[in-house]
């Protein structure tokens, strides 16, 4: 199914095709924005694409997260604890985009927000989509939003220049498909498990067999997340599918470097990074 904006127009689009013409799959990275503070969590947004990561999505927190697991609960209060609002969350992307001075800044990687409706209708949509747009952010996942509601925020963020981003999942079957890919753009997401975030992995086969359904469905990339925690999981997705989304797992390498009292050790950002390269070797074993 054909997006609703034009051909190659978005990085997001930009980025599948270049993947596709490279033979490979992508790696997909989940950090929730002020975690564990703001200028920590800056530094990984900068340091992600160099590590492997092609696609970035990025947490906006919110108080009542309920398709989260533990460790993307606790990295949003920890978020929400150092002041990072929504506004503030547009301006890392702002700053992501520009540099300063020292470092460069990305105009090539894809950055997606992904959250929940609530604080985007506090923060006003039309306003919200017109400072998302003037950061430089590409695509929108906001899980609390059904394709019922497509007039209240898909359409709209569409018609700016924003991919909106589906989830399907497990029990999206082959009835309620064509709601959900319908104003879809960008790629789709498949949760590869029905439950919440980073609780346990699906089965290699059932998640060949998902993909393979899906692609008869829609001719959008396909990227699977919930679950992938270690290079051999993201290389068995990328056999299957056109990325591999990983959150959890990056958000509890966090958790992992935090002290006592929650502060940052030092070598947190190092600790992540190590991660991701793991994972986007894995990545890219998956089509070797």
């Amino acid at each position: 199914m054909a997006s609703m904006t034009d051909v190659k127009t978005t990085r997001i689009e930009r980025r599948f095709a270049d993947l596709k013409a490279q033979g490979r799959a992508g790696l997909v990275t989940f950090i929730t924005a002020g975690d564990p503070d703001g200028d920590l969590s800056l530094q990984l947004l900068r340091a992600l694409p160099a590590a492997g990561a092609d696609v970035v999505e990025l947490g906006m927190p919110f108080t009542d997260p309920m398709a989260d697991g533990p460790a993307i609960q606790a990295a949003g209060l920890r978020a929400l604890q150092s002041g990072m609002t929504l506004k503030r969350v547009l301006q890392m992307v702002r700053d992501f985009r520009q540099g300063d001075g020292k470092i460069p800044g990305d105009n090539d990687t894809p950055i997606v927000l992904m959250g929940y409706y609530n604080p985007i209708y506090s923060y006003g949509v039309a306003t919200f989509l017109t400072d998302a747009l003037a950061a430089g952010v590409d695509g929108l996942i906001v899980v609390d939003l059904p394709p019922e509601e497509d007039a209240e925020l898909c359409l709209p963020a569409l018609k700016a220049g924003l991919n909106f981003i589906r989830l399907a999942t497990p029990t999206t079957d082959d009835k309620r498909l064509p709601a959900v890919l319908k104003n879809t753009s960008g790629f789709v997401y498949y949760v590869s498990i029905a439950g919440i975030t980073g609780t346990r992995s699906a089965a290699d086969a059932d998640i060949a067999a998902a993909v393979a359904r899906l692609k008869r469905h829609t001719g959008l990339p396909l990227a699977v997340g919930f679950g992938i925690k270690t290079a051999d999981q993201a290389a068995a997705v990328a056999k299957a599918a056109d990325a591999a989304v990983v959150g959890s797992a990056l958000i509890q390498r966090i958790a992992d470097n935090l002290d006592a009292n929650g502060r940052p050790k030092a070598g947190l950002v190092e600790a992540v990074l190590s991660l991701v390269r793991d994972l986007a070797a894995g990545v890219r074993r998956g089509r070797a």
